[in-house]
């Protein structure tokens, strides 16, 4: 794949610095997992659409979901390849890479609200993240949002010990092995696009997901139960390839920089209300049931999930988490 990635890496330059290329337009190729109808698919078709506002049509976004590229598992080799220019992989993807610093996002409960994930991802720590990523190759441009996590099994999960022995999909990261391991689980690393076609065919018993995930990949016409349990957080950065975004004119970078802003601001507003409509149409469809936990069953899994912190730490980084968790009580407290 890899020898695929660069073949197509090749054309991509080529067709950037072909004889023709002062006269066309600058083809940016966003690729992403998702179904274009998820906040992150909206955010992906508002950028293309201011991209080509801002520049006066001297950038085409060229935007390719549901994962048509490339697999998840794919996508950062093709972006530093220069295959792609554009991905909002999940915080999960920088791991593998070498940038655990992002797998902190993955901690269960680390981010209890909006208000302080806004708090993180728009201040100096969301900052300083996305500088870990310019050795790798990769210019960080923004956070987005999806969402948080529920759970969903052919079980209805309300204590720990409901998740022992099943068998549950996680992307790939450390952290999320460490939480389903916590709760006696076994965590399958598995790509987003494989998902559903495992749950159907028991493959894996069960997964963690945000609502419009779930929906709009239908998942839950394959789980019995959805739990409600939030213990999570997924999120997006959206990353370029750092040689071909250093290379654009400085007033073209600007213009797309200004795009980004507001299909940043547009996608993450989308965000609750995209999770919330998708509850609500897998309520309508009986396909599965949604389980809301008690305060006690609540404070039963997050207990459950406390070692997490402390077995992650060396990985993810003690001060690192300890800079999150600064973050959230100055929030809420």
């Amino acid at each position: 794949m890899r020898k695929l990635i660069l073949a197509a890496a090749s054309v991509a330059v080529l067709a950037l610095v072909g004889p023709a290329s002062a006269q066309s337009p600058i083809v940016i190729k966003f690729s992403h997992v998702v179904a274009p109808n998820t906040p992150k698919g909206l955010a992906a078709e508002k950028f293309k659409e201011l991209a080509d506002k801002y520049t006066d049509g001297k950038v085409k976004v060229e935007v390719y979901p549901n994962s048509q590229l490339y697999k998840d598992k794919e996508e950062l080799d093709a972006l530093q390849l220069g295959a792609v220019q554009m991905l909002a992989p999940s915080n999960s993807k920088f791991g593998p890479s070498g940038v655990r610093e992002f797998e902190v996002f993955d901690l269960p409960y680390i981010l209890p609200d909006l208000a302080t994930l806004r708090k993180v991802t728009d201040g100096p720590l969301g900052a300083k993240l996305l500088k870990l990523l310019e050795p790798k190759g990769m210019t960080g441009l923004a956070y987005w949002d999806n969402g948080f996590k529920v759970m969903s099994a052919n079980k209805k999960l309300v204590a720990p010990e409901d998740y022992k022995g099943l068998k549950f999909r996680i992307q790939s990261s450390k952290v999320l092995e460490a939480q389903f391991r916590s709760l006696g689980a076994i965590p399958q690393v598995m790509a987003f696009s494989e998902v559903y076609q495992a749950l159907q065919t028991g493959v894996v018993d069960g997964q963690e997901n945000t609502p419009s995930n779930m929906y709009t990949q239908k998942m839950h016409e394959v789980q019995k139960f959805t739990t409600l349990t939030n213990h999570g957080y997924i999120g997006y950065v959206v990353v370029v390839n750092k040689k071909f975004w250093d290379g654009l004119p400085a007033d073209i970078r600007g213009q797309l920089e200004k795009a980004m802003k507001e299909a940043t601001a547009y996608g993450n507003g989308q965000s609750a209300k995209e999770n919330d409509d998708a509850l609500e149409e897998m309520r309508k469809s009986g396909r599965t049931e949604l389980v809301k936990l008690t305060p006690e069953q609540d404070a039963a899994m997050r207990k459950a999930m406390e070692p997490v912190y402390n077995d992650v730490a060396s990985r993810v980084g003690k001060a690192l988490i300890e800079e999150f968790v600064k973050e959230t009580k100055s929030t809420t407290n």
